[in-house]
């Protein structure tokens, strides 16, 4: 059994990765670390968790006592962990912020699709950002074809999940009902990880979504095969992918929330391809690659625990 730790335990994130762990037939969580909710049950914060788990937070930390450590704070704060806290040798961490996504302290970019079998040896792993994963699963294949030669546009709608828990007056639920709004436009820190991977980097118009949950990205870009020649590209591409599907009809949001599945469609006009991606920010787009990767990481089946069904509406 692979015993868990988690810091950051009060956040989205983190509330999701205990749902994911809570029902995992190879892993179980040790501790919880939340300064704010140090000594309150976990369901006082995650109460869709009741009946789950009878954890209480903590805010001390046991690294010994643990085989993997999620790290689920905000960005920064992974780095300021390490300056405060000896890593043992044997530890295995799983990083959801932004903080070593560019590979270094021995961190590998844990995009599965990407680096799978890097993953597999890897001590250390960064997570994703949740739309870089949706835009380089959209451009992947074309990227390792060569054929990534033109402009790329992308427009990408999120919801208000992926700005995390604390409120602010552009997540406050009044403020996002009904509305829809650009940010970080064309300066996204995403696109950073994303040019890494693929080798170049799309003009990125971010937009804040009226949903909690998911991501909706479109890009466009130059393409002369045809739509049976990109099908095959990406079928081939994603063969061996579990979570990764091309679908044959336009794909949408509630396709995938709920699950770890990123879906793609595909459509040629005019010699452009349009690949639309769908994925849940929460799940594909963080806490659920996570626990993919830990799944490398430990010798486990890719799919434990992961094998959710989108929620019926």
């Amino acid at each position: 059994m692979i015993r868990v730790g988690i810091i950051g335990g009060a956040g989205y994130t983190a509330g999701e990765l205990v749902r994911l762990l809570v029902n995992h037939p190879g892993a179980g969580i040790s501790w919880i670390h939340s300064s704010s909710q140090a000594g309150l049950p976990v369901t006082d914060v995650h109460a869709g968790l009741d009946g789950d788990i009878d954890l209480r937070f903590t805010d001390t930390v046991d690294l010994e006592a643990v085989d993997v450590l999620f790290l689920c704070s905000a960005h920064g704060q992974s780095r300021a962990f390490w300056e405060e806290h000896p890593c043992p040798s044997g530890l295995k961490v799983i990083d959801l912020a932004q903080d070593f996504r560019d590979e270094s302290e021995g961190y590998v970019y844990g995009l599965p699709e990407v680096n799978r079998e890097r993953i597999r040896a890897a001590r250390k792993v960064a997570n994703p950002g949740c739309f870089a994963t949706a835009i380089q699963l959209a451009l992947l294949p074309l990227s390792k074809a060569g054929l990534l030669t033109s402009e790329i546009h992308v427009q990408a709608v999120t919801g208000s999940t992926g700005a995390g828990v604390k409120p602010s007056p552009t997540t406050h639920s009044s403020w996002r009902s009904g509305n829809l709004s650009t940010y970080k436009v064309l300066r996204h820190q995403h696109l950073a990880e994303i040019r890494r991977t693929l080798g170049v980097e799309p003009y990125f118009i971010p937009v804040r979504g009226d949903f909690p949950r998911g991501i909706f990205a479109v890009a466009q870009t130059a393409c002369l095969l045809s739509r049976d020649e990109v099908y095959a590209l990406y079928r081939d591409c994603y063969a061996e992918a579990p979570f990764t599907r091309v679908s044959d009809r336009p794909v949408d949001l509630k396709r995938v929330l709920g699950t770890n599945k990123c879906l793609l469609s595909l459509e040629v006009v005019d010699g452009q391809l349009v690949v639309t991606a769908a994925l849940d920010n929460l799940l594909k787009g963080a806490s659920g690659q996570a626990v993919e990767n830990m799944n490398l990481m430990c010798g486990q089946p890719e799919t434990a625990g992961l094998r959710l069904k989108a929620v019926a509406f």
